[in-house]
């Protein structure tokens, strides 16, 4: 069986019936985008986030989590389109890994990519999340489940062309080869706030790390950290700069696997949570 067909602690949607799902990606992505509106996309549908739903919704690391709230929203079929008051305020990252779950408990093996995509801020790559899914003939492609119409991005959503959207390895192999500027990735007016921004190779390295957790089966929210601190670019050494390189030149999934196991690369029980929110906090992790 395909490794990404198994769904994992935090992508299993526990007792959830799928029958009445549809099986297509672009379907399923349809259904995704219909349950869960971006924190910052409030006023794209003319609604104000309550502060609440702000803090809290995001810090649902696990599908049943998000599930949970979802029906405490509203004991409707997932298939049926929802205001948005009644949706999950979540980010990048719950798009994907909800879109991610569908698919798995519908057949088709995906799993959710860390990276940066070009198609949001001009000039920029920012930091985001996509799911990636498998077709019948072997091949995988990327998609986007939380863009709508109102982005307004030349592709098709569930085909998006892999340089429009770079996964993490792919970008640190452009910064480190002179190709990119590794100031033009990460997240720029954080919240709305002008100057809040965090850019550069650490923040780069830090995606790596993230998806190479994703792809061994730990998809963590987007400010989870484990290791040491290193938020800029003076701060990497150069055993960090070797151990991101591995990566990054990695071909196969075993390959992938075996870095994974490395000491500094897996993700321990307890984790740090930089939360947009609520503050740093140290976390357990739910393991299967």
């Amino acid at each position: 069986m395909d490794t990404y067909l198994k769904q994992t602690a935090y992508s299993d949607p526990g007792d959830l019936d799928t029958s009445g799902l549809p099986r297509d990606p672009g379907e399923l992505a349809r259904v995704v985008r219909d349950l869960i509106i971006h924190r910052g996309e409030g006023e794209l549908f003319g609604y104000v986030v309550p502060e609440q739903r702000l803090h809290d919704d995001a810090e649902a690391r696990y599908v049943t989590e998000l599930l949970r709230i979802l029906r405490e929203r509203g004991d409707t079929p997932l298939t049926e389109p929802r205001a948005p008051q009644r949706r999950f305020v979540g980010t990048c990252r719950d798009f994907a890994l909800l879109h991610c779950s569908l698919l798995r408990a519908t057949g088709t093996a995906a799993r959710i990519r860390c990276g940066f995509a070009a198609y949001f801020d001009e000039g920029f790559h920012s930091d985001h999340w996509v799911t990636e899914y498998r077709l019948p003939d072997g091949s995988r492609r990327l998609a986007d489940p939380q863009v709508h119409h109102e982005h307004d991005v030349p592709f098709d959503p569930v085909d998006v062309p892999r340089d429009q959207f770079l996964v993490a390895a792919d970008a640190w192999r452009a910064c480190r080869e002179g190709r990119a500027d590794p100031q033009a990735f990460g997240l720029i007016d954080l919240n709305g706030i002008e100057g809040l921004s965090y850019t550069g190779l650490w923040f780069v390295r830090a995606n790596v790390r993230r998806d190479l957790a994703a792809l061994n089966g730990v998809e963590l929210l987007p400010w989870d950290s484990w290791g040491p601190e290193i938020e800029n670019d003076a701060l990497l050494t150069a055993e960090d700069l070797a151990l991101t390189d591995a990566v990054a030149a990695a071909r196969s999934e075993a390959e992938l696997r075996r870095l994974y196991a490395t000491g500094p690369l897996t993700v321990p029980d307890e984790i740090t949570s930089y939360t947009t929110y609520n503050g740093v906090r140290k976390v357990s992790l739910l393991r299967r």
